[in-house]
């Protein structure tokens, strides 16, 4: 079995998304919540126009000035710009076992986001994974490795395989399916997981507000 130890490496930090895409997001907030209170406004007082139409315009603006710089502080995820299927390739290389066996060639694939390496036919599953898992900081890997079943083509390859990775990936930054198991990036994770807890709190305020702004309508 391969083993190798587990850098823990300070990870450096990701620039922050800036004030255009924060007013961007506090704007599209600010439009969700006009709606709402216009919403709000006309099944009170079908007659008042004027405040339906002030609702409408003046949120998203409020809430562009007030939560864009607060919204601009977060930090984006690490997303390279590059296609990185060629470093894996050229990584894997020396593990190709000619035609008809495991060749990086045609087992490592991409969608221009995600890398996917199928480790059926290697004799070396293992040390495949061991070379790649560090790139896995950079942009996700997707490790194919079919569903661990005994009518499967490789019934053991899916067990040896998340085994592996869970001594060496963090949980949260381990994805699994039916037939693969995916690494994700550090930072990707963090920015789900921060988008998630602002959606949350957002979903928790929003009828709060509608709340008392019916009473003040009504």
């Amino acid at each position: 079995m391969v083993s190798q130890p587990r850098h823990c490496m300070a990870e450096p930090l990701t620039p922050r998304i800036g004030l255009l895409t924060g007013l961007q997001a506090g704007a599209f907030i600010g439009l969700f919540l006009g709606f709402s209170l216009a919403v709000v406004s006309a099944l009170t007082n079908p007659d008042a126009l004027k405040r339906l139409v002030q609702l409408m315009c003046i949120t998203p603006l409020a809430c562009a000035v007030l939560l864009g710089p607060l919204l601009g502080l977060r930090r984006a995820p690490m997303v390279s710009t590059e296609d990185p299927l060629g470093e894996v390739r050229q990584c894997l290389e020396r593990f190709s076992e000619g035609q008809s066996r495991w060749r990086s060639l045609s087992h490592v694939r991409s969608d221009g986001r995600t890398v996917r390496i199928d480790l059926h036919n290697s004799k070396q599953p293992l040390a495949i994974v061991a070379a790649s898992i560090e790139m896995t900081d950079r942009f996700p890997i997707r490790y194919i490795v079919g569903r661990g079943e005994s009518r499967s083509r490789e019934p053991m390859l899916r067990g040896q395989v998340l085994a592996f990775i869970e001594q060496r990936v963090d949980l949260n930054r381990r994805r699994r399916t039916s037939s693969s198991i995916e690494v994700m990036p550090a930072s990707v994770i963090e920015h789900m997981e921060a988008t998630h807890h602002m959606h949350r709190r957002l979903f928790y305020l929003l009828p709060i507000i509608l709340f008392f702004a019916w009473l003040e309508m009504r």
